[in-house]
C-alpha cells in the first residue's frame, strides 16, 4: 500500500526540541505519521507528547507497555509516546506509528500508537496506546514535543494523508 506524503522532516545538527507538522491539508480523511527518534537524554528512553493543534490539553491515553520483563498499564492526561535515548545502545532509533483517522470530523479526535525503543539490553519498551484528542476542531497541525531532552539529530518524521473511497474503504491517494 502506498500513501500520500504531505511533509517529511529530519531533525539537523545539534538536536531541537520538537517537530512540528503545520498547515496540514483537509485533503484526506485519516492522518498517519511515522517516527524514527533517538533522544539527547541521558537515560535508555525519552518521551514525547502529542500536541494536535499546539494544544497540551483536553487529552488522555491509555497504554499497554511491555519492558522485556514485565508489563502494565497507565492512563494519563498526555497523549505520551517512549522513544530511544542518549544510554540505549549506540546508534539505534526508537520508531512509532501514529493513526489518527477522521482527523476534520467535527468529534473528538482518536489516536492509535505502536511504538518500541530500541536497546540491545534487558530494558525495552514496546507499547500500544489508545489516545483521545476531546476537541471538535478540525486538526490542522501536529507537535511532536520532547519532554525530558531533545530529538537528536538524523531523528525524523513523516506525516503521509489517506483518503477513503466512496464505498468506505480506504483508497490511497
Amino acid at each position: 500500500m502506498s500513501m500520500t506524503v504531505i511533509e517529511h522532516i529530519e531533525v539537523g545538527s545539534g538536536g531541537q526540541a520538537s517537530i512540528t507538522f503545520s498547515a496540514i491539508p483537509a485533503d484526506f480523511t485519516d492522518l498517519y505519521i511515522v517516527v524514527s527518534a533517538r533522544g539527547e537524554f541521558a537515560s535508555d528512553y525519552d518521551v514525547f507528547d502529542i500536541y494536535p493543534n499546539g494544544s497540551s490539553t483536553n487529552d488522555t491515553f491509555r497504554v499497554l507497555r511491555g519492558n522485556g520483563s514485565s508489563a502494565t498499564s497507565e492512563t494519563d492526561a498526555f497523549i505520551r509516546v517512549r522513544y530511544s535515548a542518549n544510554n540505549a545502545t549506540a546508534n539505534t532509533f526508537g520508531n512509532a506509528s501514529i493513526y489518527i483517522p477522521n482527523y476534520r470530523a467535527s468529534a473528538a479526535k482518536s489516536f492509535s500508537i505502536d511504538a518500541v525503543t530500541e536497546n540491545n539490553a534487558t530494558q525495552a519498551f514496546q507499547e500500544i496506546t489508545a489516545g483521545l484528542w476531546n476537541v471538535t476542531d478540525a486538526i490542522t497541525s501536529i507537535t511532536l514535543q520532547s519532554i525530558l531532552g531533545e530529538f537528536a539529530e538524523y531523528s525524523s518524521a513523516t506525516l503521509y494523508g489517506i483518503t477513503a473511497g466512496s464505498d468506505g474503504t480506504t483508497t490511497v491517494s
